[in-house]
Parts: C-alpha cells; structure tokens; sequence
C-alpha cells in the first residue's frame, strides 16, 4: 500500500487552505482511512492549532474524535531532515497523507507539489484573487496567460514526468461562495471555467461562505463531525448542505463513491 498524497496549495495567504485541508482530513478518517498530515505552514502553523483545538475539545469533553498522525514541521525539523524523507517514512502505513503549504510558492512549497498526486487550491471567489491563476487584462477582463503560480504548477508536473511519477490532478475550489448570483460571480464561472482548459485543472464545486466554520476553529471540531454523538454540533439545511460540499470534493478526488461514508 502507497498513500495517496493531497497538498493544500496556494501562491497566497487567506484562502481558507487549513480550514479546508483540516475537513478534508476529517473527511477522510470518517470514511474510515488512515490519515497522516503535515503542516508545512510554519511559523503560522493553522493546520496544527486546528489539531491541538481538537485533541483539547477531545480530552476535555470525554469524546473520542479521529485523529490524524500529524507532524508539524518547523526551523529543527529542516536543519534535520528533508520533508520527502519524512513522508517516505510513513506513506507505507497510511491510507492518505494531507499536507498543508505556506501561503507562497517557496522551496518547501514546490517540494510538497511534485510529491503532490493530487492538488488543491482554494481561491477566494473574487476577481482580486482570481491572478493566483491567471493574468487577466484590467479593460477587457479576458485571461492573457498563466500566472506565475500555475508556471510553477507546470513545472511541478514537468518534474514528476521526469521522476516517473504518475500524472497529478490538479484541483481549483472556489471558496467562501455567497449566495447572491452577482456579475462578480458570474464572470468568475466564465473565467475559471475558460481557464481550466487552457491550464488544465478541475473546477471542484465550491465552499460557501459560513460564519460557523470560525467558530468551529475554537473546538478543532468540522463540518464532518455533524451528528456525531456527543458534540451538540448544530444541525440546520445551512450546516448539512456546508457538509455535502466537503463530501462532494472528496467523491472528485477518489472518483468512487465510498467517500458517502462520510456523509
């Protein structure tokens, strides 16, 4: 058994990657596979604070929660090892290895990619964000090539046909969705869909935007965990439908429906 490698990966900051990386993980470990996370984000490690809040909230309530086997990577950690010879320890024991990458390309980022199988970039629904992917002309608001981001994405995928490496599928989700079908939104359906083909990548559903995944934070707890016993977890249309997103994401990447399990 080899895990399947998912990366969390996006040129800028804010993007929600950790809070979808960490549902993602949940996501997984509710399916019933074997999770390993690595948070490359130091010193801001999101993805680890996230775990901590959750093993806190575990012991404090008497809950049991799934647990991923996390590594938070850190200055020691780099002076010591290199991150492909930490993950090459433990991808024979996992099911899935989820990694989460500072907000810019750096050597550890574009490190985490090549060994990427599988992609994902959160952009924030915004046309201000939308460059993360693409140049686009400020008049005519048509795409006029590749950012410097999806450059390296490229490169990245250039670098796995030459180590032998299977194809990496690459995956854009429009994140913090609203609700209103505004001209902003619309063009951004047009462009990203435009841009998938010329760039190659799957445009993955979308994560609305909801106040409750901030307050989740707190108790390190996800949308994943509605209805579990125990976790007096809201439960509205609101908060089943931000769950059936994460689950529709999840059916993309293992292209199978056992991803239900989490539903």
């Amino acid at each position: 058994m080899t895990a399947k490698i998912i990366v969390f990966a996006n040129e800028k900051g804010g993007t929600g990657k950790s809070t979808l990386a960490m549902h993602v993980i949940i996501g997984l470990l509710r399916m019933g596979k074997k999770v390993a996370s690595f948070d490359f984000d130091y010193p801001q490690g999101t993805l680890t604070h996230y775990i901590e809040n959750r093993n806190a909230f575990a012991k404090s309530m008497g809950v049991p929660l799934p647990m991923p086997i996390h590594t938070a990577w850190d200055e020691e950690k780099a002076r010591i090892y290199t991150p492909r010879g930490q993950i090459d320890k433990i991808r024979t024991d996992v099911d899935v290895i989820v990694i989460d990458t500072p907000g810019s390309t750096n050597q550890l980022a574009q490190e985490a990619m090549v060994m990427a199988d599988v992609l994902i970039t959160p952009i924030n629904d915004s046309l201000v964000d939308l460059d993360v992917l693409a140049q686009v002309d400020t008049n005519t608001l048509k795409i006029k090539g590749p950012s410097h981001f999806a450059q390296v994405v490229w490169s990245t995928r250039q670098q796995r046909m030459i180590e032998r490496k299977n194809p990496m599928e690459w995956f854009v989700v429009r994140n913090r969705l609203t609700y209103s079908k505004s001209k902003n939104a619309q063009l951004m359906t047009v462009l990203l869909n435009a841009l998938s083909r010329r760039i190659h990548y799957t445009l993955s559903g979308g994560i609305s935007e909801r106040v409750i995944y901030r307050e989740l934070f707190l108790k390190g707890l996800t949308m994943m965990d509605l209805k579990e016993n125990g976790l007096n977890m809201p439960s509205s249309v609101s908060a089943n439908t931000a769950k059936q997103e994460v689950v529709a994401l999840l059916q993309n990447i293992f292209h199978q429906d056992d991803s239900q399990k989490a539903a």
